[in-house]
């Protein structure tokens, strides 16, 4: 067994997945002032007990300047977590990204939180 493989054996499935999250908000759009786990742009996360990670991961536009460059970022990121052996990217269109995937903290970051509570409905 791997040394990674063994370390992640200790570490375990969940543990690993909280520092990739960790590692993800490291990656940033360079146009953007938030990091690509709160814009929402990851839409799976599976870790294994193994070690072996897959993440499906959009943009926000198929017409990104930095589609080349941003979903590599990702990976290398996910990549230089202790405990991860192998990482598979896959890029997704469907569903397509739009702001309702970003967290309250990116939202608020860009100054487009909602702070008012919606009307109420009369009907």
């Amino acid at each position: 067994m791997s040394e990674k493989a063994d370390l992640a054996s200790l570490m375990g499935a969940a543990q690993i997945k909280e520092e990739i999250v960790t590692a993800l908000k490291t990656v940033y759009d360079p146009e953007i002032p938030v990091d690509i786990y709160e814009m929402g742009l990851i839409y799976r996360l599976d870790v294994a007990d193994d070690g072996r990670v897959e993440f499906d991961m959009t943009l926000t536009s198929p017409a990104c300047p930095v589609a080349q460059i941003l979903p590599m970022q990702a990976k290398s990121a996910i990549e230089t977590v202790p405990g991860v052996t192998h990482v598979e990217l896959e890029i997704v269109w469907d569903p397509p990204w739009d702001m309702e995937h970003m967290s309250e903290a990116a939202r608020f970051e860009l100054g487009i939180l909602d702070l008012e509570p919606a009307p109420e409905s009369n009907a």
